[in-house]
């Protein structure tokens, strides 16, 4: 024997019925006045339902601070969300739930997960957000403040994942890497987080990376690559430059006619040259007190 599922019941704000608080709270006193005067005027009925009326009324007034909601369910059905700040008013029989309507801080804690390569990091995130939509944060999920946490982790792994941590030599010199393309990753982790939240009315106003390096226990090896690579980065820099020289230098001895060199003397010359200028050390001279070839 089988049942079908209930269907789920999609949940969007709309305006409650709600009114001024402070011309209610008026008519509360007025009707306690009445209902006061009529029992002293021994019509005990008039003033019992002029009583009751204000206890009622008196029970339908509530505050609402700015970018504060309240959300009014009768019976368990949502009828509306109030949105105006100061004293409301609205059906006392109404349960009213109040929801924050100003922006949050999410500091996402540090979480370790693997880059795209594989590299295990530690990574976390600020996330600024606020609700959107009262009935959808209240009705659609559970706890939208838990709701929004757990995304937010969700998201942080799944972006570390689609990205690796930095530049590889197998990788295309155009792609975009968790420590080398901020703004990229910024815009990738906000619209993730915002497909995320649709569901709980919630809105993602920033999200930045707080935290990234690489986990602990490759930290060390990996900073060991990045050293040898500047260092032969910078060797490349500097041979280069020294080869540039040394081609200048011998091309304006053999213009100027200030010494003819033969081929031998051209290379030890360059040899020498290369030496001085591509060495991580101050090289001393040796002045030659002889001849050219002695």
């Amino acid at each position: 024997m089988s049942s079908d599922s209930a269907p789920r019941v999609t949940v969007s704000e709309r305006a409650a019925r709600a009114h001024d608080g402070y011309l209610m709270l008026v008519l509360a006193l007025g009707s306690a006045a009445l209902g006061a005067f009529a029992l002293a005027m021994k019509q005990p009925l008039v003033g019992i339902l002029l009583v009751v009326t204000s206890v009622l009324t008196l029970a339908g007034l509530y505050m609402l601070n700015p970018n504060q909601a309240a959300t009014l369910t009768l019976f368990g059905a949502y009828i509306g969300s109030d949105r105006v700040a100061g004293l409301r008013w609205a059906n006392p029989f109404a349960l009213k739930k109040r929801v924050s309507l100003r922006d949050r801080n999410l500091n996402a804690p540090v979480i370790k997960v693997n880059d795209q390569r594989g590299n295990p990091i530690e990574i976390a995130a600020v996330v600024v957000w606020r609700v959107r939509d009262t009935a959808q944060a209240l009705f659609q999920v559970d706890d939208y403040e838990a709701y929004v946490r757990v995304q937010a982790e969700a998201a942080l792994r799944h972006l570390a994942a689609s990205y690796a941590y930095d530049h590889a030599d197998e990788m295309p010199a155009d792609s975009i890497t968790l420590r080398g393309g901020q703004d990229a990753v910024t815009q990738a982790l906000k619209a993730e987080l915002q497909a995320r939240f649709a569901d709980a009315g919630v809105d993602v106003i920033d999200a930045k990376l707080s935290h990234l390096a690489y986990a602990p226990e490759i930290a060390q090896v990996m900073l060991r690559r990045q050293q040898a690579e500047a260092i032969v980065g910078a060797r490349a820099k500097i041979v280069q430059g020294a080869v540039t020289m040394v081609e200048a230098a011998l091309q304006g001895l053999s213009e100027r006619d200030i010494v003819v060199l033969d081929d031998e003397r051209k290379a030890a010359m360059v040899s020498n040259l290369l030496v001085v200028l591509c060495s991580d050390r101050e090289t001393q001279p040796v002045v030659n007190t002889g001849t050219l070839y002695s």
